[in-house]
C-alpha cells in the first residue's frame, strides 16, 4: 500500500521512539539521560547483560553497538512484533491518534512531485541570497545591520531579499527552465487576474527560508521593507509542501541544540528566533503567524518536556499566552507541559537582547512560570472577590477550565495547585492570630449563679465560639470527605485562636487528600501534640462525630449544627448591638419583636438537632412540654378517671 507524501514524516514526528522501545526493554538509569532523550538498555535483539542498545529520542532512531541493529520506531515495531511494514504503521498511527489514509495509487507520483518542488524552492533560496548581496539589496543589508545580524547569522539562516518588481523571481526561474506550473505550485507566484503574466508573491521583502524537519525548504517568510505595506510579515501560501499548522520555524536546528541540554524556547517571530540563535540560545522556534496547534505542541513535546513560551510583554502577548493555555490543557500528559516567560512591557526577545543583553533574556527564561500560574492570573488579575457570589463565580470558572484536562491525575494536581493559590489569595485578609475581627463583639456577661457549670454554659460568648470551632475542626479531621461541602463557611470562620486558624487552613487545602494525608499535614502545621490535645478535649472527645471516624452523615450533621449555633450567637449579638443604637433610650414594639425573633433563632440553633428531636407544646405558663409526654399523661389521666367511674 502506498501512503501519501508526508504521512510517515508526521507519524515519526508524533511518535516517541523512547516510549515505543521502553515497552520492550529496561532502561539503564545510570547510563541514560531521560531529559536529553539519550536512553540506553540491554539490546532486545540479542542476549547481553550490558547496556549497548542506544535510543536517541530527539532524532528518532536506535542503534545497538553489539549486534548493529538500527532503525526507527516503525522498524522496531516490525522486528519486535513480527509484523509487516503497514501493520507496524497502523499500530503506531493508532497510538498517535492518526487515521491511516486510504490506498493512494498515485502516492509515488506525488512524492516525486514534491521532490521536484523542493528543488525549485532551493533555486529560489539561492536567487534571494544573491539578490541580497547585489546592488538592489543595499537597503535590506543596512536594515539587517541595524538589527545587529552578523554575516555568519545571515549565512546560517540563508536570509535573502526579494527585490521590487512584479516578475523578478518568475523571470529568473523560467529562464532556468523551470515550468510555470511548478513555480505556481510552490506558492512563489500567483496568476494574474488581468490576463497578464503571473506575478511574484514576494516583492521588496527580506526573505527567510522555512525548512521542514528533513531540512527541505518548503516555504518562505517575508518581512516588508516598506513600512506602509499592508502586511509587515507574509508567509508562503499553503501548498503540497507547506502546511503552516504543522510547521515550526527553525525546528531542525533547535532540536539539535535542545539535544545538547538547552531549554526549548518558543517565540512569536523569525527575528526573535534568529536574534536568540545569534546570542547563543540555539533551541528556539516560532509558529508561523497562527495560534499553536495540536500538531505543533506534539512536535514541541517530542523535543522537550517543558518548552518555554517566550511572549511579548504587552497585552497582545499575554492574550496569546492565554490562547496557548486553552489549546494545551486537553493535551497535557504526565511530564509534558509548558512554561511561560513574559518579556518586559513593550519588548520582545529580540528587543530585550539588544537593549539589555542576552543575560537579561536568560534570566527571564529561567524565571518562566508553570501554566497553572498564568491560568490563575487570567482568572483573578484585576478583579475583586469581596462577596460570596464573586468567589463562587471564580470557583465555577476554575472548575470549568480544569475540567478540560483529560488526564485525571493531572486534573487532580491542577485542582490542588489552584486550591493552594486560592487559599493564598484570601488568607492575607485574615488578621494575624487567626482571623479578622467581625463587625460585632459579643457582650461579656458572667454566667448566673444558678447556671450549670458545663464548659459551654460557664463560658462567655467568645469561649463558646472557640469550643464550637474545636468540635467543627475535630469532626472534619476525623471525616474529611465532607469538608468540601463547608468550604464557604470554613473560610468565613473567624478562628481567633491561632491553632484553630492554622488547622482550618490545613483542612481547606488538604481535605481532599484523605484522612491519613490530612492528619500528616495537620501535624506538620501544628505539631502532633497540639492536634492530639485538641482531639482529647473533653467537650470534643465525647462528640459522636469525633468518636466515629468516617461517619459522613454524622459529621455533616455535627458541623452544620455547630456552624448554625455560632451564627445564631453572632446574630443575637448583632441584633442587640443594632438595637442599642436604634432605640435611643426608647424601646418600641418593633424593636421588641426583632429581639424576640433573634432570641428564638438562637434558642432553636442551640437545641441539638441530633440529640433532641422531641416535639413540644407550649403550656399556659409558657413552659415547653413534650407532646409525647403530655399525650401519655392525658391518656393515663383518662384511664384513672374512667376506672373511678366504673367503681
Amino acid at each position: 500500500m502506498s501512503l501519501p507524501p508526508g504521512f510517515l514524516d508526521e507519524l515519526r514526528t508524533r511518535t516517541s521512539i523512547a516510549q515505543v522501545v521502553g515497552r520492550k526493554v529496561m532502561w539503564d538509569t545510570r547510563k541514560s539521560n531521560q531529559g536529553k532523550g539519550d536512553m540506553w538498555a540491554p539490546c532486545p535483539f540479542h542476549q547481553e547483560k550490558t547496556a549497548s542498545f542506544h535510543v536517541d529520542d530527539k532524532k528518532g532512531y536506535y542503534y545497538c553497538f553489539g549486534c548493529h541493529a538500527k532503525g526507527d520506531a516503525i522498524s522496531f515495531v516490525r522486528e519486535t512484533e513480527n509484523v509487516e511494514f503497514m501493520e507496524a504503521v497502523r499500530i503506531l498511527a493508532q497510538e498517535a491518534g492518526m487515521p491511516v489514509p486510504e490506498r493512494d495509487p498515485e502516492a509515488q507520483q506525488k512524492a516525486d512531485r514534491m521532490s521536484e518542488l523542493a528543488q525549485v524552492m532551493e533555486q529560489a533560496v539561492r536567487h534571494f541570497r544573491m539578490a541580497l548581496r547585489a546592488g538592489g539589496g543595499r537597503e535590506a543589508r543596512a536594515y539587517l545591520e541595524r538589527r545587529g545580524l552578523s554575516e555568519a547569522t545571515l549565512d546560517r539562516f540563508e536570509i535573502g531579499f526579494a527585490p521590487e518588481g512584479w516578475q523578478g523571481l518568475w523571470d529568473h526561474l523560467t529562464g532556468q527552465g523551470v515550468a510555470p506550473g511548478m513555480i505556481l505550485d510552490c506558492g512563489l507566484a500567483r496568476e494574474s487576474q488581468k490576463g497578464g503574466k503571473p506575478y511574484d508573491v514576494f516583492r521588496n521583502r527580506i526573505m527567510f527560508p522555512i525548512r521542514d524537519t528533513r531540512g527541505r525548504c518548503i516555504a518562505f517568510g517575508g518581512r516588508a521593507m516598506d513600512p506602509t505595506d499592508n502586511a509587515k510579515y507574509l508567509n508562503s501560501p499553503e501548498t503540497v509542501l507547506f502546511d503552516k499548522s504543522r510547521t515550526l520555524f527553525n525546528l531542525g536546528q533547535a532540536r539539535e541544540a535542545a539535544g545538547k541540554g538547552e531549554p526549548l524556547v518558543v517565540a512569536e517571530g523569525y527575528m526573535d528566533v534568529i536574534a536568540m540563535a545569534q546570542a547563543g540560545i540555539g533551541a528556539a522556534v516560532a509558529p508561523l503567524g497562527t495560534a499553536v496547534t495540536d500538531t505543533q505542541l506534539s512536535m514541541l513535546w517530542r523535543v522537550a518536556d517543558e518548552p518555554v513560551i517566550a511572549l511579548d510583554g504587552d497585552r497582545a502577548g499575554v492574550q496569546a499566552a492565554y490562547r496557548v493555555i486553552d489549546h494545551a490543557l486537553p493535551l497535557l500528559e504526565a511530564g509534558k507541559s509548558l512554561r511561560f516567560a513574559l518579556m518586559p512591557e513593550g519588548q520582545d526577545p529580540d528587543d530585550l537582547i539588544r537593549t539589555s543583553g542576552v543575560a537579561a533574556l536568560r534570566e527571564r527564561l529561567a524565571e518562566a512560570v508553570p501554566m497553572v500560574v498564568l491560568l490563575w492570573r487570567r482568572e483573578t488579575e484585576g478583579r475583586d472577590f469581596d462577596s460570596p457570589e464573586r468567589k463562587a463565580a471564580l470557583d465555577k470558572a476554575l472548575r470549568e477550565v480544569i475540567g478540560r484536562i483529560r488526564d485525571p491525575h493531572i486534573r487532580r494536581h491542577y485542582g490542588q495547585a489552584i486550591k493552594d493559590m486560592r487559599w493564598q489569595l484570601f488568607a492575607p485578609k485574615r488578621a494575624s492570630g487567626g482571623g479578622r475581627p467581625g463587625p460585632w463583639r459579643a457582650p461579656d456577661h458572667a454566667p448566673r449563679p444558678g447556671t450549670k457549670s458545663s464548659a459551654l454554659a460557664a463560658a462567655d460568648a467568645a469561649t463558646q465560639e472557640r469550643l464550637r470551632e474545636a468540635v467543627i475542626l475535630a469532626a472534619l479531621i476525623r471525616t474529611p470527605e465532607v469538608a468540601a461541602e463547608f468550604d464557604g463557611p470554613l473560610e468565613r470562620l473567624e478562628c481567633r485562636d491561632a491553632v484553630h486558624a492554622r488547622l482550618r487552613d490545613v483542612i481547606l487545602r488538604h481535605a481532599e487528600e484523605g484522612p491519613g494525608a490530612l492528619v500528616k499535614e495537620a501535624e506538620a502545621a501544628l505539631g502532633a501534640e497540639a492536634l492530639e490535645n485538641l482531639l482529647r478535649l473533653p467537650h470534643v472527645a465525647l462528640i459522636p462525630a469525633v468518636r466515629r471516624a468516617g461517619d459522613a452523615e454524622l459529621a455533616r450533621m455535627t458541623v452544620a449544627e455547630e456552624l448554625a449555633k455560632i451564627n445564631a450567637l453572632k446574630g443575637i449579638a448583632a441584633e442587640i448591638s443594632d438595637a442599642v443604637e436604634d432605640m435611643g433610650g426608647v424601646a418600641d414594639e418593633a424593636l421588641t419583636w426583632r429581639l424576640g425573633q433573634a432570641a428564638e433563632a438562637r434558642n432553636r440553633a442551640l437545641r441539638s438537632q441530633q440529640e433532641d428531636k422531641t416535639e413540644y407544646d407550649t403550656a399556659d405558663n409558657g413552659a415547653r412540654v413534650s407532646r409525647d409526654e403530655r399525650e401519655a399523661f392525658d391518656a393515663l389521666l383518662h384511664k384513672i378517671t374512667f376506672s373511678k367511674r366504673k367503681r
